[in-house]
């Protein structure tokens, strides 16, 4: 049975979608099918963080319009077998498409894929309502941060008022040396505010910048940073493994030692 997990948060700029794109190579590399859904139409991004630009013909609104099959839709990542992607148009708005036609493309899609993870847009309005149309579950992302984290608690209201469940947590973009300052919410003071089981914490990282900026998902690379091996985590955890969550803080603990070190030699 296919799994069609949205990922959303409610605030822009938390990195949906650069979790969506690493999250869905990370499950293809296990060997499952997956097709990752864009649901921002007019802004969409996930094409360009998988490096899929160039190769985008038809997207979502043409096969609802059935100017298109939904299989010619479907751009094929070359890296990872079963991997595909479902464009959303970028000359339309949000209306263009109701929550009634998401869902049966979605479920269209469910025929032929073990994971449909579906990148929402920012806030609640009818592009989060088109995402979570078709939902079965859905990964909340957000960071340490007070107003990410109160819009984060807004959007599992609304998630659990349409059952939508379960309901996962990734703490994105986490600063340890912050934490440790007492200048960024820690993991624990994310879970205690939302109270939703946690799935995975991804560090902040500027490969990662430098990963979207390639369209090349860190999540790929073979001998995999931090918020590679994170995300893959997530990936297995999403697969039922019961694994440890990285400890943050005492990397950040080693990463000054070995500083000091140097500095003393």
């Amino acid at each position: 049975m296919s799994r069609i997990i949205v990922i959303t948060s409610g605030k822009g700029g938390v990195g949906k979608t650069t979790i969506t794109a690493n999250l869905g190579m990370a499950i293809a590399k296990l060997g499952r099918r997956v097709a990752l859904v864009d649901a921002d139409f007019g802004l969409r991004n996930l094409d360009l963080l998988l490096g899929l630009e160039n190769r985008v013909v038809y997207t979502a609104v043409e096969v609802l319009a059935e100017q298109c099959r939904l299989e010619q839709a479907l751009v094929k990542d070359k890296r990872q077998s079963g991997l595909v992607l479902l464009p959303a148009a970028q000359s339309r708005n949000k209306e263009a498409v109701s929550p009634e036609q998401m869902k049966q493309l979605l479920e269209s899609l469910a025929k032929n894929y073990e994971y449909i993870l579906v990148d929402s847009p920012a806030g609640i309005e009818m592009g989060f309502r088109n995402a979570i149309s078709a939902a079965s579950e859905a990964l909340i992302v957000t960071t340490p941060e007070i107003a990410a984290v109160r819009d984060a608690d807004r959007v599992i209201g609304l998630l659990e008022a349409d059952n939508i469940k379960p309901i996962n947590l990734v703490v994105n973009r986490l600063k340890a040396a912050m934490v440790q300052a007492d200048q960024m919410m820690s993991v624990q003071d994310v879970q205690e505010i939302l109270a939703i089981p946690l799935i995975g914490v991804v560090p902040d990282d500027e490969r990662v910048i430098i990963s979207s900026n390639r369209g090349e998902p860190f999540a790929a690379e073979e001998k995999p940073s931090l918020p590679g091996i994170a995300i893959n985590n997530i990936a297995r955890r999403l697969e039922g493994d019961k694994l440890p969550f990285l400890d943050l803080m005492a990397e950040h603990d080693n990463l000054i030692n070995r500083l000091r070190r140097m500095f003393r030699n």
